[in-house]
């Protein structure tokens, strides 16, 4: 009996590497994020455009493209949902008539605003364990390994699949 309370006590106690952890916990969050936005009707990577348009209005879908790694097709494809939606606009580039730049809509900004509630609310759960230093810390670290790792920064690898 001692050997199975040992059993029990020690698979309690193994967590796994710092990829295996990174990974289910990357997993969990996603999902648990998936969840809260979904009062919005939006996805996560529809959300993610939007970030990326209201941070940078104006950008171009090539431009948006290239961030993302992905073929302007793709990120068209994403673009007229958002637009059907009434959340983000297409205008006629002013520098150069062939292209079109992405700006959010009012409705666009008033959902922004919501999900950096959400977002921070997400934020605050999953790191509901650290003090505000061991937060800062591990963000600092998983910046480094972001970087190490040529990712770029604040764009998720989803949007290649």
């Amino acid at each position: 009996m001692g050997g199975t309370v040992a059993l029990v006590t020690t698979s309690r106690n193994h967590r796994g590497g710092a990829a295996f952890l990174l990974a289910q916990l990357g997993a969990h969050a996603a999902n648990r994020f998936a969840e809260r936005i979904g009062e919005l009707g939006l996805s996560p990577s529809d959300i993610g455009l939007l970030r990326m348009i209201g941070t940078d209005p104006g950008l171009s879908q090539r431009a948006l493209a290239d961030h993302l790694g992905v073929v302007p097709s793709r990120v068209t494809a994403l673009v007229d949902q958002l637009d059907r939606q009434g959340l983000v606009e297409r205008r006629r580039s002013t520098e150069d008539r062939r292209n079109y730049e992405l700006h959010l809509t009012e409705e666009g900004g008033r959902v922004l605003g919501r999900m950096r509630s959400l977002g921070a609310a997400h934020e605050d759960d999953i790191c509901a364990a650290l003090d505000a230093e061991q937060r800062a810390r591990l963000i600092e670290l998983l910046g480094l390994i972001v970087e190490q790792q040529g990712l770029t920064a604040g764009v998720h690898p989803g949007y290649r699949s």
